[in-house]
């Protein structure tokens, strides 16, 4: 399987330790969501129809991009500002 380069990497902050996930394609993306996520909630089911779309190209990366930052939010996850980890450190 290719897997299609959707963009900036999206970087989350998965687990209370500090451990990050890049995510630099949408295969990545739909993977987590259907396996890995945390909650089944209806933001993640709204991420995966965006997701799933766009891989379809029914609908735009851009949809699907704010969708999962959309569920990654309702799951707990946080995006990871490098800047602001090293202010922190």
């Amino acid at each position: 399987m290719i897997e299609i380069y959707w963009g900036k990497p999206i970087s989350l902050v998965v687990s209370p330790e500090g451990d990050v996930k890049n995510f630099s394609t949408i295969e990545q993306v739909h993977y987590w969501l259907r396996k890995k996520w945390p909650v089944a909630d209806t933001a993640r089911n709204h991420a995966i129809g965006r997701i799933e779309a766009a891989m379809d190209c029914l609908g735009s990366v851009g949809d699907a991009r704010h969708a999962f930052l959309g569920a990654a939010g309702t799951a707990g996850f946080v995006p990871f500002e490098p800047a602001a980890r090293a202010l922190a450190a």
